[in-house]
């Protein structure tokens, strides 16, 4: 199938851009990014959200939850601090959708749509694990992993590669009644290069925009992906509709530090991780899935109305810019949409797991993986995910 109607060039979203160098109120010290992970020293969750994240400490400077009340508050927004190194920032419209970020990782944890019926539904599938079990370190906090995240990697000459993990807020924009966006940057100031992250969140939307800029003064690439775990009653009882006719590639999951890791996925020695997989073993006790992912395998979707009860890693290279997920056994939908990115990454863990527990959920992603974003010097690139709420 070919997809030159569906998808403009990576250039059609390129600008020049000097921004880099504009003048800054933040000193280099506070945008700096040298650890992957968050360590939480609070072991009781009491606040209402579903939290996420990985773990091991950012060197991020101290925030105060009452200055970014008074900076930021008001208007629907609000504050929590949770442990010693990490807050949640909140966002309630009127009409009671709702969203949770967690900082500094920039972790979309929650999303509460308001639907038809006049209450909110979680979309988001999140995990809490202790960390000594999964890392065998006996280390203490929790890792908490899902929701919406950004998995990056910028790559230049001379070696350069970078990944953006921690960020700074910058500014809040809207109101209650209409719309509220949350504006974060994550920079490598001796390299050149700039991520502006804004979350978005409307009455029917939550939408997650990246803007790369590049002033270096040789290209960058950028490869990665927006990636979404979407909670499900269990994927026997879901389908993507609308995916007839796309081209895609089976590949083994590039797993990222947020990624669910479901059963015997340790197993297979090709999948890269973030964290060593041998100590994980006390971590896999639901029941296996034997269904092998014949990687590279090349084909065009023949479904409109595909079922996804079977295992899946698929990168689809040609496919509609929206589509819908349906889940019969929540009775719930969204529609998938996405601009910038030119791939759609879809995977599924399989419905031999637990109905509606740990590995219950649908990954998705907007992505740059089989092919690079290439920006040339003084270019910027946008890239944007939707998770629309039909139900309302």
């Amino acid at each position: 199938m070919s997809c030159s109607f569906l998808f403009p060039s990576n250039t059609s979203l390129l600008t020049t851009t000097k921004s880099i160098n504009s003048p800054t109120s933040f000193p280099p010290h506070l945008l700096s990014n040298s650890s992957r992970y968050i360590t939480f020293n609070k072991r009781d969750f009491e606040l209402p959200i579903s939290v996420t994240s990985p773990s091991v400490a950012y060197p991020q400077p101290p925030f105060n939850v009452k200055y970014l009340e008074s900076e930021f508050g008001s208007h629907g927004v609000s504050f929590a601090e949770l442990g010693q190194s990490s807050y949640v920032v909140r966002m309630l419209l009127e009409n009671g959708s709702a969203a949770s970020i967690l900082m500094p990782s920039g972790l979309i944890t929650s999303y509460k749509p308001k639907m038809w019926h006049g209450s909110s539904i979680e979309v988001l599938h999140t995990s809490v694990s202790e960390r000594g079990t999964m890392y065998g370190d006996g280390g203490g906090g929790p890792v908490i992993q899902g929701g919406v995240s950004l998995a990056l990697n910028f790559v230049g000459e001379n070696g350069f590669s970078w990944s953006p993990v921690s960020w700074v807020l910058t500014d809040v924009k809207g109101n209650s009644q209409d719309s509220i966006q949350v504006e974060m940057i994550s920079r490598d100031i001796g390299n050149m290069v700039e991520v502006k992250y804004s979350i978005t969140l409307k009455d029917d939307t939550l939408s997650s925009e990246v803007s790369v800029s590049n002033s270096r003064s040789s290209q960058l690439e950028l490869r990665g992906s927006i990636l979404s775990h979407l909670t499900l009653s269990s994927p026997d009882a879901t389908y993507a509709i609308g995916l007839e006719g796309s081209n895609y590639v089976n590949k083994l999951p590039t797993i990222s530090d947020f990624f669910i890791m479901p059963p015997n996925m340790a197993k297979n020695k090709k999948t890269s991780q973030s964290w060593p997989l041998s100590s994980l073993k006390e971590w896999f006790g639901a029941k296996s899935d034997d269904t092998e992912i014949n990687e590279q395998t090349e084909g065009e979707e023949k479904d409109n109305y595909k079922h996804l009860s079977g295992k899946m890693s698929r990168i689809y290279t040609c496919a509609p810019r929206n589509f819908t997920i349906i889940d019969r056994g929540k009775r719930n939908s969204v529609i998938v949409g996405r601009r910038g990115f030119g791939e759609l990454y879809m995977y599924s863990p399989g419905s031999s797991h637990e109905l509606y527990g740990k590995y219950a959920y649908l990954c998705v992603g907007q992505s740059a993986l089989l092919k690079p974003i290439t920006l040339d010097p003084e270019q910027s690139w946008i890239g944007e995910q939707r998770l629309h709420n039909p139900n309302l």
